[in-house]
């Protein structure tokens, strides 16, 4: 049986981590130190010119349940022939777990720095951020969904044009045990150019 999220070394936890299902979530989540423990670590990735091309926006408490609110009025524009289920489901999003963490990408055109490098950085940002809170015993796990997409909510969020979300990660308890999905066989990726 595989032993998720070893953390008795780096590769070991390279090697054995897993996300948590948000929909399997549950409290505590990380404490005020934590998150920024967790943010610190997630700002430690590859950043072609320094540019910082990410922030955070950071959802906990009932600013969870206020923007839930904005979720269910969108959801219900978007698809007036949806039931009730489906509002309720979309309007408690991020209630699944105790802390969502907002990345979002502020790349931008520059005369050096390509936006596609800055976008990457902004992925990067998010996996960091998956690795401290899985080291610090945080379950997580990285979503997007329709929120990421979607104009109304992106105003909501205070993005500008040009702003995009990276990733929406959630951070709390995992309230189900961890099961392994199917992983690809690293050789098989593998081409040796000659």
């Amino acid at each position: 049986m595989t032993q998720f999220n070893d953390t008795s070394s780096i590769l070991s936890l390279l090697k054995t981590r897993r996300s948590a299902s948000a929909k399997a979530m549950t409290g505590p989540g990380p404490t005020a130190e934590q998150i920024a423990e967790i943010i610190a670590c997630a700002c430690r990735v590859p950043d072609h010119g320094k540019l910082n091309p990410w922030r955070f926006i950071l959802w906990e408490g009932d600013a969870r349940a206020r923007f839930g609110d904005l979720l269910r009025a969108r959801w219900a524009a978007l698809h007036p022939d949806h039931g009730e289920n489906t509002l309720a489901f979309a309007q408690n999003m991020f209630m699944r777990a105790p802390v969502v963490l907002g990345v979002i990408s502020t790349a931008a055109e520059h005369p050096k720095i390509p936006v596609w490098e800055q976008q990457l950085s902004a992925g990067a940002v998010c996996q960091n951020a998956l690795l401290a809170a899985t080291a610090l015993g945080i379950a997580c796990q990285w979503q997007s969904d329709w929120v990421a997409y979607d104009p109304v909510i992106a105003a909501a969020m205070d993005l500008t044009p040009s702003e995009r979300v990276a990733g929406l990660i959630y951070l709390g308890a995992a309230a189900a045990p961890y099961e392994e999905r199917p992983r690809p066989d690293p050789a098989s990726l593998v081409m040796r150019w000659s």
